[in-house]
């Protein structure tokens, strides 16, 4: 997009793979525009006296040729391209005048009037670019740039595909609850979507926001019939992926953190059907942390574990390992444990971890709903039983749960 001024730009995208582009100084504005150049694979020649240390880390790689001098007469003559951002005057003068007789497109960062070309403000998101200009007003240009990007990354700013999609699904990771925490990819791929099946702890907020024509199935609603719940929500996606929708399984967290993702993505790989996986915040992390609480902390816990509670400890199913888990010194984190936390404290106090060590229950994180409930490894079963804690909660257990300040609990 371009404002008009006196003379308005006329924009256009240079294809500089494999062309020469000669960038006179190695300053800041080098150092900002660099990257775009390299990405856009262009034969970059670096000319300058001296850099900054992330320039010269660029040459350093190999990624441009750097001749450490001063602009002489005649390095544009093979440019397709020059950015001029000396800190001398004359020799940005003598550089523009050089590129307009060899008729090459130059920006000066010194004086936008007297260049032949301007650098927009862009951005990318899932291979479109958006370059903004805006004559002399750069700051305005890059909020204009910000705004447009940002609303294609979070699905607030969308445009029909008029090409047609391949089927597939996307397996996105929602986050502990939270609809701001969910990752702009996911965000982006749900505005997208045709058919969305969500779990119960996805971020149920930003269905909310989808359009009226997409299909939101509540996974815990899949009739079974024969199937057992995980085949059922398999067959679904299966289902609507070959039918040419774009679907979207919406799950809480990480999709694979005790989130059965994996078992998503074999069967759909048995059907042929592709599958983006997009990782999810993790609760096992950040509800802690929305609680005030470290899962490590220097000089109390070098090492954090996570076990699944969903079956006790005296369950031949089982598969933890309690006796080795109880002599951890680090942070313990459990999910899917309020049924079965008393029986968890007691196993842990058997095989020798104190019952006096700190222990947080955090119900709901990250949600308007969160609450936390402090106890110890003793009185853990007691004090869930005593505040009604129900699921989905997160339990810490270690010394980290007291470093925080008192207000975080």
């Amino acid at each position: 997009m371009a404002e008009h001024t006196e003379a308005a730009a006329y924009p256009v995208g240079l294809r500089l793979a494999g062309r020469r582009v000669v960038v006179l100084g190695a300053g800041q504005v080098a150092q900002r525009r660099l990257p775009a150049l390299l990405a856009a694979g262009a034969d970059v020649l670096l000319i300058s006296p001296s850099a900054t240390p992330s320039v010269e880390a660029m040459a350093e790689a190999g990624e441009l040729r750097w001749e450490r001098r001063r602009y002489r007469d005649g390095d544009l003559a093979d440019a397709w391209y020059a950015l001029i951002s000396t800190d001398d005057p004359d020799a940005n003068r003598a550089a523009s005048a050089e590129a307009e007789a060899h008729r090459v497109w130059a920006v000066r960062s010194d004086d936008a009037t007297a260049a032949s070309a301007w650098t927009p403000a862009t951005g990318r998101v899932e291979g479109v670019t958006v370059a903004v200009l805006t004559g002399s007003d750069p700051r305005r240009s890059a909020a204009l740039r910000d705004a447009v990007v940002e609303g294609l990354r979070d699905g607030s700013l969308t445009a029909p595909h008029h090409r047609a999609r391949g089927k597939g699904v996307s397996l996105v990771g929602g986050g502990p609850g939270d609809p701001d925490l969910i990752t702009v990819r996911g965000r982006r791929l749900l505005a997208e979507a045709d058919v969305v099946i969500a779990d119960r702890l996805g971020p149920r907020d930003l269905l909310d926001e989808l359009p009226p024509h997409v299909e939101v199935i509540d996974a815990a609603k899949i009739p079974y019939g024969r199937y057992m719940a995980q085949e059922a929500i398999n067959a679904a996606l299966i289902e609507h992926a070959k039918a040419g929708k774009a679907v979207v399984r919406l799950k809480g967290g990480d999709p694979y953190v005790f989130g059965r993702g994996m078992e998503e993505v074999q069967a759909l790989a048995e059907h042929g059907i592709p599958c983006t996986v997009v990782p999810g915040i993790s609760s096992t992390i950040s509800v802690p942390g929305a609680a005030g609480i470290p899962v490590t902390h220097r000089g109390v816990s070098h090492e954090f574990t996570v076990v699944s509670g969903h079956v006790a400890p005296d369950d031949p199913r089982s598969l933890v390992d309690w006796e080795a888990v109880a002599r951890m010194r680090g942070t313990l984190v459990l999910l899917m444990s309020v049924e079965n936390s008393g029986a968890i404290a007691a196993e842990l106090i058997r095989h020798g971890r104190s019952a006096g060590t700190p222990v947080a229950v955090i119900q709901e994180g990250t949600t308007a709903a969160q609450r936390r409930v402090d106890a110890t490894l003793a009185t853990l079963g007691e004090r869930v039983v005593a505040e009604g804690i129900r699921p989905p909660a997160v339990i810490v257990i270690g010394d980290v749960v007291t470093v925080g300040p008192a207000t975080g609990r």
